[in-house]
């Protein structure tokens, strides 16, 4: 029987696997869900980012509760807050994101695919794009008369991989003032980015602690459940440029 791991080390928060073998497990599937006018977006949006921001400086969110458990966590897109965690009989979880503006930044977060799968809800405020990449094209889903509108995509060529070695890149991106779902496989490559300052994540978890058992992991660590595709964070002109 084959080892069921993704990751070389389980506890690895920053494990590099080699771009050029590397094979999307699936397609990542996007939804659009709904618009909203400016005012309206930027109250929801705001309220979720206040949320992680409330937690950043909380001691009882950035220390471990009786479950050995930090609610307050850092990823290379924004920070996270754990806002529901698992428990005996849930093996889910759910985090808010509050993302990085990569203009601000000047630099963009890594392709790198997760050892579960996930659940994510983008939301963006006023004059505010989510860029979302991934090996492999996006599944997207269209429900005539229902489904409230059709995400630009395009592709270009993955930026920074090593010499003589050439990926494509398929992006999506998540327009202002709206809420697009996107299902995440296990092992299935994917970037965000956010270009503007009104973009959280909310995210659910569905095996989180499967997986943290399947990968042999000493704890909930959203670091040490992802892989990275690139050794370094590139430029931020190579997420932050969108089509005209």
């Amino acid at each position: 029987m084959s080892d069921p791991r993704i990751k070389y080390t389980a506890d690895d928060e920053n494990e590099i696997h080699d771009v050029a073998a590397f094979a999307d497990a699936g397609r990542n599937t996007v939804t659009p869900v709904a618009r909203f006018p400016a005012e309206v977006a930027l109250v929801v949006v705001g309220a979720f980012a206040e949320i992680v921001r409330n937690a950043k400086i909380s001691r009882a969110a950035t220390t471990p509760d009786a479950d050995g458990i930090v609610r307050s966590q850092t990823f290379e897109e924004g920070d996270v807050y754990m806002i529901e965690k698992p428990f005996d009989g849930f093996f889910a979880d759910r985090y808010l994101m509050d993302f990085y503006n990569v203009e601000e930044r000047g630099i963009c977060s890594r392709m790198h695919l997760h050892t579960g799968l996930r659940f994510v809800r983008m939301m963006t405020g006023p004059d505010t794009r989510i860029r979302v990449g991934s090996l492999s094209p996006f599944e997207v889903t269209h429900v005539e008369g229902v489904t409230p509108f059709r995400p630009e995509r395009f592709s270009d060529e993955l930026p920074d991989t090593p010499p003589g070695v050439r990926r494509t890149r398929y992006n999506l991106i998540v327009p202002p003032c709206s809420f697009v779902d996107m299902q995440i496989p296990r092992g299935v490559s994917h970037q965000f980015n956010a270009i503007g300052e009104h973009a959280v994540i909310d995210s659910v978890h569905p095996e989180e602690s499967i997986e943290v058992f399947r990968e042999r992991m000493s704890g909930f660590k959203m670091m040490a459940q992802t892989v990275f595709l690139a050794a370094e964070l590139p430029e931020a002109e190579t997420c932050a440029d969108l089509p005209r």
